[in-house]
């Protein structure tokens, strides 16, 4: 009699797909935004982000994430940082201060269990964290909320620090590189992708269609618009979020370099065979793009994605970020930021609703037609017209 063979890594599997708590493949990286492009529905994130931000938490509950396990605080009381409440709003665990030899000990795709702050690979408990509920990031929010004072006296020091770093440049351009796409008398789009990006660029498919933009991607904002259908004119950035799809579009590539003219972006562009201009600047990409663009010329930039209130320029997690406060007031009046135009107009009437009008009125107007003496003459002459046109058809194939 033969004996069936047992499959034993099945078996195992199915022994640890029945243990309680989140199974799933493991995606590894310290860089969140890294990560996510990466990260598939149903797989666990194992990130090293402190102060989680609200794009950062948008991100991976996008990408369909399993569970989030973060060997950094998520919230570490310097400002209330939206990331980990967005998660835990989505039904996504999030595990905060584990085991910082996970990343040791896991390897990208390892299939690892979670349970009440437990990582799991296979029968080994390789790491552990605190298992963060609303209770917990409610405290934790609370706290940060008590120390905002501090963060807006740092971010004042930063905003006079960039003063004396970027006078000249703010006030006389000097530094500014010569670019060939011409933005003299033209509107310019910039988009980063940011809050709401999507919701905002679908909003503004009108606006795009009638005054044809010079399209700017920052990084990122880059793969947004051609997610969304369109070209980009312009990619500015460091080049460390953006996709070689659109680094090869055949946009021209502006990279933002460190003031000490280190450009960690222009060796990945070189490599792609692709040629970039330098602008050395402090601050953020986002702010060198308007400074470009109102430097070349535009005559009115319309920013999507951009950072605009303190809860988001300290959501940005770094002091360059008090260089936009001060790009925002040298540009002036050409600046109109579409954040939250998507919220701010909705249509109400539903694509439902317009079908039904639509076909209302046809039906009304063959009523019309059918009933009254005129309309019954143009029927016979359009019934004439199309026998006719039948009629010169088929002789051609006779």
């Amino acid at each position: 009699m033969k004996v069936p063979s047992l499959n034993v890594a099945g078996l195992r599997r199915r022994k640890v797909d029945d243990l309680p708590g989140v199974t799933a493949v493991a995606r590894i990286d310290r860089r969140t935004k890294r990560l996510t492009k990466r990260l598939n529905a149903g797989e666990i994130a194992i990130i090293d982000h402190v102060d989680v931000d609200r794009v950062s938490g948008e991100a991976l509950v996008a990408c369909g994430a399993a569970a989030v396990v973060n060997v950094a605080a998520s919230i570490s009381g310097r400002y209330p940082n939206l990331g980990p409440r967005i998660l835990l709003d989505a039904g996504v665990p999030l595990i905060d201060n584990a085991t910082t030899e996970l990343f040791e000990r896991v390897s990208d795709g390892d299939v690892v269990r979670i349970h009440e702050g437990m990582v799991y690979l296979g029968e080994d408990l390789v790491g552990k964290g605190e298992p963060q509920t609303a209770d917990t990031i409610g405290a934790a929010m609370t706290e940060a909320r008590a120390g905002l004072a501090v963060q807006m006296e740092a971010f004042v020091a930063n905003t006079m620090e960039y003063v004396r770093r970027e006078r000249d440049l703010l006030i006389d351009g000097v530094g500014m590189p010569d670019i060939k796409t011409r933005l003299e008398g033209r509107h310019v789009l910039i988009v980063v992708r940011g809050y709401h990006y999507k919701e905002d660029i679908a909003t503004l498919r009108p606006y795009i269609r009638e005054y044809r933009p010079v399209l700017i991607g920052v990084d990122g904002g880059a793969d947004a618009l051609i997610e969304a259908g369109y070209m980009p004119d312009l990619i500015v950035g460091d080049f460390d979020s953006v996709s070689e799809k659109a680094l090869r579009c055949g946009a021209e590539l502006v990279v933002h370099a460190y003031r000490d003219g280190r450009a960690p972006g222009l060796e990945r562009v070189h490599q792609l065979g692709q040629e970039a201009v330098v602008f050395p600047a402090t601050g953020t990409s986002e702010d060198i793009a308007m400074l470009l663009a109102d430097d070349k010329g535009a005559s009115l930039i319309v920013a999507v994605g951009t950072h605009w209130t303190l809860d988001e320029f300290l959501d940005k997690g770094r002091s360059g970020a008090a260089s936009t406060f001060l790009t925002r007031l040298r540009v002036g009046s050409k600046l109109v930021d579409a954040k939250g135009v998507s919220r701010l107009y909705r249509s109400r009437i539903s694509t439902g609703s317009l079908l039904l009008l639509v076909a209302t009125t046809l039906i009304t107007i063959g009523v019309v037609l059918s009933v009254s003496p005129v309309g019954k003459i143009w029927l016979n002459g359009l019934r004439d017209a199309w026998n006719g046109f039948i009629f010169w058809l088929v002789g051609l194939f006779s």
